[in-house]
């Protein structure tokens, strides 16, 4: 069963997007499940994991309305505030949904690189911990060595890397973000998505642009603990589904079937314990 790991919805109107602004031409209208739903149909995708895209409770409870509409969506990344005090019992009342199977603190956005140790995050971590949701870490590379430092505070905590730290694909440095990212990977818990690669690349980026990232991921995380994420719509700022879904079967090409698989669902299903629901 394929799994796209990692996508979105919004509804402008919602009002809540913040960062979504007519700049960003290609993503400025509503993206919603009748927009995805043909596109996973032909690209053979059986079902996404609906990833939140602001940092608002409501936001989270729009996406588990449209999960409960649409099947094919089968786990929802939600949203809150980790930081206030009553975090542990907000995540106790979503853990209680089915649908939701995640977090997402916003780590990229926020002012402070070390927001994920403050100590008043703790006690949501842990509550996460116990309830069985997983963490997706939507950071940039300077944070990696912070998710060190969580993993010991939280050795039971499940987290996996959004978009592989966004690595600096234009530029091609790579040499701190592979240092950093293997020293991460060498728990042997971390997961990473294989995904939002091409819009860290520069315009016009080509395959031989993104093979010694992918290459690296492979590397530090092995095909068991790597899923396949499209990232759309944002994808759509520099590439579409099908281009993506395209480049992905040529960079993975000198890989098995089974290994394949796992990178293209068989993770996801896993890590996300979309068999359980």
């Amino acid at each position: 069963m394929r799994i796209d790991a990692h996508q979105h919805f919004w509804l402008r109107e919602r009002g809540d997007y913040d960062w979504l602004t007519p700049d960003l031409e290609p993503l400025w209208q509503d993206f919603l499940p009748d927009d995805l739903a043909p596109i996973l149909e032909k690209n053979a995708i059986a079902g996404t994991i609906l990833v939140q895209a602001a940092p608002t409770d409501e936001e989270t409870a729009f996406m588990l309305s449209l999960a409960r509409a649409h099947p094919f969506i089968r786990g929802v990344v939600g949203w809150t505030d980790l930081s206030v005090a009553d975090a542990p019992t907000r995540i106790a009342a979503l853990a209680s949904d089915p649908l939701i199977v995640g977090l997402r603190p916003m780590l990229q956005d926020l002012p402070d690189d070390d927001a994920i140790l403050a100590p008043q995050v703790q006690p949501a971590l842990a509550a996460m911990t116990r309830h069985g949701l997983a963490l997706d870490a939507l950071i940039r590379p300077v944070h990696l060595p912070r998710l060190i430092a969580l993993r010991e505070s939280h050795p039971d905590l499940r987290v996996v890397i959004d978009h592989a730290a966004k690595p600096y694909i234009a530029s091609g440095d790579l040499e701190r973000w592979a240092r950093d990212l293997k020293a991460v990977a060498a728990d042997g818990i971390t997961h990473c998505k294989l995904s939002g690669l091409v819009t860290e690349a520069a315009a016009g980026w080509t395959l031989d642009d993104l093979r010694p990232f992918v290459a690296i991921v492979l590397e530090a995380f092995g095909p068991e603990r790597v899923m396949w994420g499209s990232d759309w719509p944002v994808l759509n700022l520099a590439s579409d589904y099908q281009g993506w879904v395209g480049a992905t079967h040529d960079l993975l090409s000198d890989l098995g079937p089974e290994q394949q698989a796992s990178i293209l669902g068989g993770t996801a299903q896993q890590f996300y314990r979309l068999e359980e629901r």
